[in-house]
């Protein structure tokens, strides 16, 4: 992450001095003079959802104790901001107040992170991180009326633990969109409190406050493996279709200039560092309310809402429409005689302009087949660039980027006719089963979530206008899922080479991957003991692991009803976990 070690990583705890040095020329003053407000006042929820990232397990009462230091540690520097401590980066403050709570890192494991300083600390508290949240104790969640007399009797402790508790399932999602859940959480908990029908009214409300943090979370956690796996070039292309998109009319320069902010951004927030996150999210938020003209119509609104809600708003904004002067195609990357000699110029300018020019003119294409068009687009110049004739050979470039497009265009279709055949019960256990047979190694709540995110991205998307777009980039989401944050994480060779060997063509490798074979199952699976036992029982398990599915779906009939899912989910999976050949 421009590996984490550039100046950007320093933005002090909460004190002016340090955090104004960091300003840029360009940089409004009165907007900064707002961001530092809103930290001042939320150093507590900011600390809670930082610590609760880095040690999940960590209780609130322990939390607590932070909290008590940071703030006593923010007032002290206000008060003397020239004294030795106050000077130091703030996430080194923080990491070291974790590290210094008596008995804390033995009792949750992350004292091996403790033993290093700076840079390589801070990567450790990054990588100890789990996404998978089975090890922490069930959400606790209050009968309506108790939850109202806890707001009612203490609103910050109410809030306080509902934040502690997101953050911790949530360890990659950014500081202020967990900021703008525990906001939107406290209108809801404000207005259901007034309600006869507390429960109907707090699920009506809740549910779309946790489908924005799924989405966002998600979406985050599959940006940020990129970036991890990557690097900055990929993490540069990501940003450049998904802001070429949404503003159209954005002119090359300006968004060149707009990426600088959104990199520092992403620097901070994949690591994080949820004050840096706020202070560079909100900087990128402040340049693109300063340029609404040239930048987007659609924003004006959003520009006067207050930190969060401004940057949650501009993020959820609609795409603009394509200006009406754009042509259908830009001449000249594919008509320009001297195409070879403007790539060789500046390498990555020209392709990064290539990469907005197509992505501005096509809102139709998922964010993953502009990739997979601008991958094309370099392989071809690599190879034209050579030949004797090179304009001859470029000038076909459309011809691929269409052949490009109805290869993944194909696949989209044949996974929502499999939706529309099977049905979503069914589609759920091939998924399922599909899953099972490439990724065997992984947990059978694992398989049964990715399972489930497959379907409800087929199910959200196949019956839209923009079907392609919306199953492209949600199914992407379920493989950013599966790969991870942490590009250490391994499964199997084939699964990992997909993982990481070409980020805008992971999801057709996927496509291709057959049952690993060479997979040894341990002799238990922690299976419920009346699934083993009937697996163990069974005679299919003696069969090969490629025979159609939906022949046998008659024998889990009996487990299909909602109290048998999970045991019928977990039957196939251990009916089609592959075994080694003999």
């Amino acid at each position: 992450m421009k590996q984490l070690k550039f100046s950007g990583f320093i933005f002090f705890l909460l004190f002016l001095t340090e955090s104004l040095s960091l300003l840029t020329e360009t940089q409004d003053v009165d907007s900064f003079g707002i961001t530092q407000k809103f930290i001042e006042e939320n150093t507590g929820s900011v600390t809670i959802i930082a610590f609760a990232q880095y040690v999940q397990e960590a209780t609130f009462d322990e939390m607590e104790i932070l909290v008590k230091d940071i703030i006593e540690y923010r007032d002290k520097c206000l008060a003397h901001k020239t004294l030795p401590e106050c000077a130091e980066i703030a996430i080194n403050v923080l990491q070291g107040k974790i590290c210094a709570i008596e008995g804390l890192p033995q009792k949750y494991n992350f004292s091996h992170c403790c033993s290093k300083m700076g840079f390589e600390r801070r990567l450790c508290f990054l990588y100890n991180k789990k996404a998978d949240e089975r090890f922490l104790p069930p959400f606790r969640t209050l009968d309506p009326e108790e939850k109202c007399q806890a707001y009612k009797n203490n609103r910050e402790s109410f809030l306080n633990r509902y934040t502690h508790e997101v953050a911790r399932r949530n360890p990659f999602a950014f500081g202020p969109t967990l900021l703008t859940v525990a906001a939107r959480f406290e209108e809801v908990a404000k207005t259901c409190c007034e309600e006869q029908q507390k429960a109907n009214c707090f699920q009506a409300k809740a549910a779309p406050i946790t489908q924005y943090l799924k989405a966002m979370s998600s979406y985050q956690k599959t940006v940020c493996g990129a970036f991890l796996k990557f690097g900055p070039k990929v993490l540069n292309s990501i940003n450049i279709a998904v802001f070429s998109q949404k503003f159209p009319k954005i002119e090359f320069k300006e968004l060149t200039s707009l990426l600088e902010d959104v990199s520092s951004m992403y620097d901070g927030c994949c690591e994080g560092d949820v004050l840096q996150c706020i202070r560079y999210q909100s900087q990128v938020m402040s340049h693109i309310c300063s340029k609404q003209e040239s930048i987007s119509s659609k924003i004006k609104e959003c520009c006067e809402e207050k930190i969060p809600e401004r940057e949650a708003c501009i993020i959820n904004s609609s795409k603009d429409g394509r200006p009406q002067d754009l042509s259908l195609r830009e001449a000249k990357f594919t008509d320009n005689e001297n195409v070879c000699q403007e790539r060789d110029t500046d390498p990555g300018n020209f392709f990064a302009e290539f990469l907005y020019e197509y992505s501005r003119r096509h809102p139709e294409l998922s964010i993953p087949e502009l990739l997979r068009i601008a991958r094309v687009y370099e392989d071809l110049l690599a190879d034209c660039c050579n030949k004797e004739n090179p304009p001859g050979c470029y000038r076909q470039a459309e011809d691929k980027f269409n052949e490009t497009t109805e290869r993944s265009l194909r696949m989209v279709q044949q996974e929502c006719e499999q939706l529309q055949n099977l049905g979503k019960d069914g589609l759920k256990y091939h998924s399922l089963i599909e899953l099972t047979k490439i990724a065997p190694q992984l947990s059978t709540e694992e398989l049964i979530s990715l399972g489930k995110e497959m379907v409800t991205a087929l199910t959200t998307c196949c019956t839209l206008s923009e079907e392609f777009a919306c199953v492209d980039n949600l199914a992407d989401l379920v493989l950013g899922e599966l790969c991870g944050i942490n590009k250490n994480r391994t499964i199997n060779p084939a699964v990992d080479h997909c993982c990481k060997a070409n980020f805008a063509f992971r999801r057709l490798c996927f496509k291709e991957l057959k049952g690993d074979e060479m997979y040894e199952p341990p002799s238990s699976q922690g299976f419920f003991t009346s699934c083993v036992d009937w697996c163990q029982k069974s005679l299919f398990l003696k069969g090969k692991i490629f025979v159609p599915w939906h022949s046998y779906m008659s024998n889990f009939m009996p487990y299909k009803d909602k109290h048998h899912l999970k045991c019928s989910a977990v039957i196939l999976i251990c009916w089609f976990i592959p075994r080694k050949s003999n």
